[in-house]
């Protein structure tokens, strides 16, 4: 269940409160009048079970009570009420199967920004990612992994793509891309250093170094595991279940193509580079297509579900 807490101007309150009366998933309407002072309004609470969910946001905003007023969202734990269950119950689908647009949207747009924060877990990443291929640790290239936070930008590209949002295009490939420009630059630095040192040498990246070897020899493996990464990473999201994005995280080797990539570069083995650099762009296009085309299937698939319940209603 969802719970929905509306500020809205008193000349629209009943239009809401009807709104949310007709809607099938709905319960626990309160209505408190003239409670609101920053908006001044009313405020309008209620609980909706999450199928329902984006039809109810999509048409409070299609009263413009985003702007006149305000909608919060909450997701409720735990609710113990036969009017609850009832909702669900009277909502079409599953819960687990609702995609909630303006809630992802909103996710995607805040981790799909450029800022010192994300290029410092990315940078931080590609150089724990960096050692462990030059030590040809494996631990540190699945911890190196699990840091890196590139699937939000990835996620925003595949979510402007299906909501066909070009702005929020452009912001996830500028933050995408240049987040890995400065980490790798960064990460180069850092192999120079350590090279001064005496903690990095060639030898290193010249050795065969069987656990990590995979990650500057490319093949179409490394799309197949992004793209089934992909999906999962897009359906955690989608249901709400973050859990699994960190078994996302270590699936795919984006953070440590880049760290080999830069290394390598920073001995001038430019084969290295090149094989960890389309390495990077496999796995970065196979989430990417496989985020689209998951998001894709659960809005035709809702669609759909939604259609058939309203046919079996009528």
């Amino acid at each position: 269940m969802l719970h929905l807490r509306l500020i809205t101007p008193a000349d629209r309150t009943d239009a809401v409160v009807r709104l949310i009366e007709t809607t099938v998933g709905t319960a626990h309407l309160v209505v408190l009048p003239g409670a609101a002072r920053n908006p001044a309004g009313d405020v309008v609470m209620c609980d909706v079970a999450r199928e329902a969910g984006d039809e109810l946001i999509g048409a409070l905003r299609e009263l413009e009570l985003d702007r006149t007023g305000s909608i919060a969202v909450d997701n409720i734990g735990l609710s113990l009420s036969e009017q609850a269950d009832k909702a669900e119950d009277e909502a079409p689908g599953e819960g687990a199967d609702a995609v909630l647009w303006e809630h992802l949207a909103d996710a995607t747009h805040e981790e799909s920004t450029l800022t010192v924060t994300y290029v410092a877990f990315l940078t931080v990443a590609t150089m724990l990612a960096a050692c462990g291929v030059m030590l040809d640790n494996a631990i540190l290239i699945v911890g190196a992994m699990a840091v890196g936070p590139e699937f939000g930008p990835l996620a925003g590209i595949s979510t402007a793509l299906v909501r066909k949002a070009p702005r929020l295009v452009g912001r996830s490939l500028w933050a995408l891309l240049a987040g890995f420009a400065a980490a790798m630059v960064l990460t180069a630095g850092f192999s120079w250093l350590l090279d001064a040192f005496g903690l990095f040498e060639k030898s290193m990246v010249e050795a065969a170094r069987p656990n990590t070897a995979f990650i500057w020899k490319p093949d179409w493996m490394s799309f197949v595991v992004a793209f089934l990464a992909g999906i999962a990473g897009t359906l955690s999201l989608t249901s709400a279940k973050s859990g699994a994005l960190i078994g996302v995280a270590i699936s795919v080797t984006t953070v440590p193509a880049a760290a080999n990539a830069a290394v390598a570069f920073s001995y001038t083995d430019y084969s290295q580079t090149w094989g960890s650099t389309w390495q990077l762009l496999a796995n970065l296009g196979g989430i990417v297509v496989a985020g689209t085309l998951t998001l894709l299937a659960q809005k035709t698939f809702w669609t759909w579900q939604r259609e058939r319940t309203t046919a079996q209603l009528t």
